[in-house]
């Protein structure tokens, strides 16, 4: 036997290994559920993830609802292709900017109000199997929301459905509820260095 043939057999017998365990893991887990799904944390990323579990949603024939708390009156690449998909996609853009642009709490309240009773009827609608809650933590980080509310709601949601919030800050309750985070570190940015939003990357 040649050395790279000894190699060739030793890694095909650790690979056999790992994959006898990976498949006794995989035996154990048989629970079926919709999972409330978090992406947080200060790097980019996001809704980036969140726009990717909806058109792999789409992509299984299964409906999905987004709702924008803050991001309403941008323009984005990621609306205009979702709506190539109607009857399997409903993008609801209800936010009307980032507060620092309104400078109008009131009205930043009253939009997210108007956001949070369009996301209780999609949550409440069994056609959708997705509902994405897109910066849902930046309006409980500014509390324009009561956060027992959406607790309560989450909790309360369809056994079937998938739930997913994005943005920065999520609430230690919010976090202790979900079945699945995923905290976005920045290691590094553009725009630190000058560089401004780019089209196809942030929007």
């Amino acid at each position: 036997m040649t050395v790279e043939q000894d190699v060739n057999a030793r890694h095909a017998e650790k690979m056999a290994k790992k994959k006898a365990a990976r498949d006794k893991i995989l035996a154990t887990k048989t629970e079926e559920k919709g999972l409330l799904i978090v992406h947080t944390g200060k790097g980019k990323g996001k809704t980036t993830a969140a726009m990717g579990l909806a058109m792999r949603c789409i992509g299984q024939g299964m409906k999905v609802g987004i709702v924008q708390f803050v991001k309403g009156v941008w323009a984005t690449g990621e609306r205009d292709v979702l709506a190539k998909f109607p009857e399997l996609c409903e993008f609801t853009a209800m936010g009307e900017g980032f507060t620092w642009d309104t400078q109008d709490r009131e009205r930043d309240v009253a939009a997210a109000a108007r956001a949070w009773e369009r996301a209780k009827e999609m949550m409440a609608d069994p056609s959708f199997r997705m509902v994405i809650l897109d910066e849902l933590n930046i309006v409980l980080r500014y509390d324009y929301l009561s956060l027992e509310d959406v607790l309560e709601t989450l909790r309360g949601k369809p056994h079937d459905l998938h739930v997913v919030v994005t943005g920065r800050n999520a609430r230690d309750d919010l976090i202790e509820a979900a079945d699945l985070v995923t905290e976005m570190t920045q290691v590094k940015h553009p725009f630190r260095s000058g560089v401004k939003a780019q089209v196809g990357v942030e929007f």
